[in-house]
């Protein structure tokens, strides 16, 4: 029995092994056939088929198609608010933001687009509605969590509209940043050569927020 009771965590950790891996897989097949034929094209039976899954375990990994494509969101619908935490001390939501978008960009990161293929990727979301609708309700997303995240670090009151009306705007920094890189890749293709241009669509952001944005939750020393 105590053989049994010390080999199964082991075994437990090769199960979630084994499933991460076949999520991976399927995840993968499927970005491939929606690159090659476009989100639309493609259905959930065939992503299952070129997968040698069954249809089913497709569903156990992702609730809906668009999961398929979208699968690496996870990621980003707490971006904005795990960087407002993370300010430095003397530092502004908003300054927070630009500085770690002017980071990730001068860095030329995958995080941000900043990768070879992410035209190709760009262009099946334009291509399907379902995608858009998709990144729009991620986005709204970041910025209901971005205004939960701005009344924990400012203390304001529940009917306070501050946080709200700041999280739209620091939101629209990063909407507005986010969609430049992706429109730039889409038509130069240059992750090097869009990161410039990106770059000065930041500095061109900056100048166009008020004082009042752009001193808003201050870190405290």
């Amino acid at each position: 029995m105590a053989a049994s009771g010390e080999g199964a965590p082991e075994e437990g950790g090769l199960r979630e092994r084994k499933k991460r891996r076949t999520r991976q897989y399927i995840s993968d097949v499927a970005t491939g056939l929606f690159l090659e034929r476009g989100f639309d094209a493609v259905t959930v039976a065939e992503v299952a088929q070129a997968a040698d899954v069954s249809v089913n375990t497709v569903y156990n990994y992702f609730p809906a198609k668009e999961d398929l494509f979208l699968d690496r969101m996870s990621g980003v619908v707490d971006r904005l608010s795990r960087w407002v935490r993370g300010r430095d001390t003397g530092e502004s939501a908003a300054r927070a933001v630009l500085r770690e978008l002017r980071d990730e960009v001068e860095a030329v990161s995958p995080r941000v687009g900043l990768m070879a293929g992410y035209d190709r990727f760009m262009r099946v979301v334009h291509g399907s509605a379902a995608l858009r609708s998709r990144l729009w309700a991620v986005q709204q997303t970041v910025r209901e969590n971005l205004e939960a995240t701005l009344r924990e670090e400012t203390g304001a009151a529940p009917d306070d509209p501050l946080p709200a009306l700041m999280a739209g705007q620091i939101n629209w920094v990063h909407e507005t940043a986010m969609g430049t890189i992706g429109r730039e890749m889409v038509r130069l293709g240059d992750p090097a050569v869009v990161s410039r241009g990106a770059l000065e669509v930041l500095d061109a952001i900056e100048d166009l927020l008020s004082e009042r944005v752009l001193n808003y939750a201050v870190r405290g020393g």
